[in-house]
């Protein structure tokens, strides 16, 4: 997990990535969201989609505003609810009229503890966008890849033009994705990046850190980095039984302590997985090998 670069950052300028790519980092830097959640604004001028339009603030409100300038919004597209990406889509769908378009709402069945950033229970999408659907303007295409793993709602979306793929909290440019049970699933997690790594996009666009320009092979080490957590999940039991928040001193020496909960979850997203293919077994709060 890399520290954030040095100050200052870029917050609330509308920078250029590419001609169809403008991006608007928001103001809420933290130990889950490194610098700050980045908004992309997707057009060329005749009418625009803005990606993850971020928190409710209004300083972050008013750079989005001067990033559009007078151009029609097209589509306010949304990867998912946490509190720190989608719910600006409400006060910039009042200000534009645009509809907010993306991932399903979020449906927790419980109340528990969960150590990434909370969830935006507001969230009221107009358009819902399965798998392959897209959302269309003047020059440009945004497709969705459905991504579930990090939360079950999470799209990807891919801009057809230019190959670059907007990846939300899925793969992000400064660290692992956070994987918090029940919403959040390993297992499903995986698959996801497996499904990514089977695509040819040519640059990826997260919501955390700077642009991923060898895509594939990033997701390469992903996919490793996390077959090698299981492994050490599975050493560590082997030599006896463990508590899930036990693995964290073992696993994550030097973590920032305020990262120690969101460890132990991403730990408990994988027990829960090697549950589920029959490798390990559990006893109230107790792990051990079957």
């Amino acid at each position: 997990m890399a520290g954030p670069p040095p100050k200052p950052w870029p917050t609330g300028q509308a920078l250029q990535l590419e001609p169809l790519v403008r991006r608007v980092l928001a103001p809420n830097p933290s130990p889950y969201t490194y610098t700050g959640t980045q908004s992309y604004v997707v057009g060329l001028g005749d009418g625009c989609a803005i990606i993850d339009p971020g928190p409710d603030d209004p300083e972050h409100l008013l750079a989005l505003d001067a990033a559009i300038g007078g151009e029609h919004v097209c589509a306010i597209m949304c990867t998912h609810t946490h509190r720190d990406h989608s719910p600006a889509s409400r006060p910039l769908a009042a200000r534009t009229g645009a509809p907010i378009v993306g991932c399903a709402p979020l449906v927790l069945d419980d109340s528990g503890p969960r150590a990434d950033a909370s969830f935006d229970r507001d969230y009221e999408p107009d358009r819902v966008l399965e798998e392959d659907e897209a959302m269309t303007g003047p020059g440009w295409t945004l497709r969705a890849v459905a991504t579930p793993g990090h939360v079950s709602n999470h799209l990807c979306f891919a801009l057809e033009e230019s190959g670059a793929l907007f990846t939300g909290d899925h793969v992000m440019g400064w660290s692992t994705s956070v994987v918090v049970p029940p919403d959040g699933d390993m297992a499903d997690y995986m698959a996801s990046l497996d499904k990514l790594y089977a695509r040819e996009d040519r640059i990826y666009y997260p919501a955390h850190g700077e642009a991923i320009e060898k895509p594939r092979q990033l997701v390469r080490s992903m996919i490793g980095h996390r077959r090698q957590r299981e492994n050490q999940i599975l050493r560590h039991l082997g030599e006896g039984p463990l508590e899930a928040s036990e693995f964290v001193p073992k696993m994550y020496k030097g973590l920032d302590e305020r990262l120690h909960r969101a460890a132990e979850m991403s730990v408990m997203a994988h027990l829960i997985d090697l549950e589920r293919r029959g490798l390990v077994l559990r006893s109230g709060d107790i792990w051990q090998t079957s």
